[in-house]
């Protein structure tokens, strides 16, 4: 070989293979991670079989529900959800409080007429103009919820956090009446509506969510550890929100924040009071769960990811540190709630493996091809090195097969062959959000602003259409 052949295949076989290095120790320390979790997920499921879950006992708290719909530029979907959640809660207590920005027109436009018409709705337009943040608009609908506690002199029993795509379940706030007698906060299943057709971009938020919520929300909530919010499908008492509002200066939600209702969750576990995530079925057998729609577009789930990431694993540690529970009166070092707060923050630990094991498998395919045309003389790997590549491949085998195990739970069996390839689509995507994130927080870092980096789900309500366009002529 010339000396510049002989230096290129060093080169390449060398860089190969401390990236496939590195990749197969952090492969190997997240894998042995999501074995643990599943372990204790297995072991739970047999005692969760053989003491199945009492209800009919328990007495659920009375009182009016607000249920807080945060919205900027959603036109196009909201007019829906509120249709439906009123349909869907009919002879029910409870005020839909929405929140909308005086530049917004067209969510102004399309939601006053069902305002209007129904007492149960509250349109809230606070005086800054969109958009702030979530956590901001969540606050706007907070304090107009005491006024009008004050004017009719009632006070409410529990808050709901939905979005303005979801799909609530006819069943949701009878289960929250009965759970929340006995917890500060209740976390339902959150499940993405799948279009027929979009087996990648947004089928991928089905396997991720019916994984999480099938199983470590699960093992979270038996641990008794501070649970997230999801920010939909969860409630919250009156008297845990009152609790944030006083060590927050009268604001529960945190404005500065890209994910305020995770570090809700989290904080109301920190404080010692009990959440719980629930899995329930309505008489008829159906799944109590909030629906909604996901992305379907590859630069649209970036950056949805990217803001989870930014604000779950980068602000969330600033903001947060490492929470320890309080029991007695006293914080707890918990080991459980350590160990899921790094499983919460290592999403760029896990993008930068999942980017060197791609960029060695890229590296040893070209290294293959120099050897075969080139002649390059191939490099033997130790057996240590083998041993942690052929151990790494059995835990990337068992984990396919847990995604496509929950995929099949939540979507049937047909949906689960699919989750396989879907897993690659997955890791770009958890690549490149993570890249976006760490650029985002940065941003924020340096210009001490956050704004609502809201995402566009692509769903269309077709007679909100000519409003739209009527809007946008002027």
């Amino acid at each position: 070989m010339e000396l510049a052949t002989e230096w290129l295949a060093w080169l390449v076989q060398r860089v190969g293979h401390e990236l496939m290095l590195f990749a197969a120790v952090g492969v190997l320390l997240i894998g042995l991670d999501d074995l643990m979790l599943d372990a204790l997920w297995l072991a739970m499921r047999g005692r969760r079989r053989a003491a199945p879950r009492g209800g009919s006992e328990r007495t659920p708290i009375a009182g009016r529900f607000a249920v807080f719909v945060p919205a900027w530029d959603e036109a196009a979907v909201l007019p829906a959800m509120i249709r439906r959640t009123l349909a869907a809660w009919e002879g029910e207590d409870f005020r839909l409080y929405v929140g909308c920005y005086p530049n917004d027109a067209a969510t102004l436009i399309a939601v006053s007429p069902l305002v209007a018409r129904d007492p149960r709705l509250r349109l809230v337009v606070g005086d800054a103009d969109g958009p702030t943040t979530k956590g901001d608009n969540l606050n706007r609908l907070w304090t107009a919820l005491g006024e009008d506690e004050r004017a009719e002199g009632l006070r409410y029993a529990a808050i709901l956090l939905h979005d303005a795509e979801d799909h609530v379940h006819r069943g949701e706030l009878a289960l929250f009446r009965l759970e929340l007698a006995h917890h500060a906060m209740v976390q339902i299943p959150v499940v993405p509506i799948i279009e027929r057709g979009d087996r990648w971009i947004g089928a991928h938020y089905g396997d991720e969510f019916a994984e999480a919520h099938g199983k470590e929300l699960v093992v979270r909530s038996a641990l008794g550890v501070p649970l997230p919010s999801a920010g939909v499908g969860c409630a919250l008492t009156r008297q845990a929100l009152t609790l944030l509002a006083i060590e927050r200066g009268g604001q529960p939600f945190r404005a500065d924040s890209l994910t305020e209702d995770y570090e809700v969750g989290m904080l109301i576990g920190a404080y010692g009071l009990r959440s719980a995530f629930v899995t329930a079925t309505d008489p008829d057998g159906d799944p109590i769960v909030s629906r909604g729609e996901f992305p379907a577009r590859l630069d649209c789930a970036v950056r949805q990811k990217a803001r989870w990431i930014a604000g779950i694993a980068l602000e969330g540690w600033d903001h947060l540190g490492w929470l320890d529970p309080i029991a007695g009166g006293k914080p707890v070092r918990s080991w459980a709630a350590r160990w899921m707060l790094w499983r919460d923050r290592r999403a760029p630990l896990a993008a930068l493996v999942l980017l060197a094991a791609y960029g060695g498998a890229v590296l040893a395919a070209v290294a293959l091809i120099g050897e075969a045309w080139l002649g390059w003389v191939p490099r033997v790997e130790s057996e240590g090195m083998r041993l942690l590549i052929a151990f790494d491949a059995a835990l990337l085998l068992w984990r396919l097969g847990m995604r496509g195990h929950f995929t099949a739970r939540r979507y049937g069996g047909r949906a689960a062959p699919m989750a396989l390839p879907r897993a690659f689509v997955t890791n770009i995507i958890a690549i490149l959000a993570a890249r976006r994130a760490i650029l985002l927080y940065s941003r924020m870092l340096r210009s001490g602003e956050v704004v609502w980096d809201k995402t566009d789900h692509g769903v269309t309500e077709a007679p909100v259409r000519p409003m739209l366009a009527a809007i946008r002529r002027r």
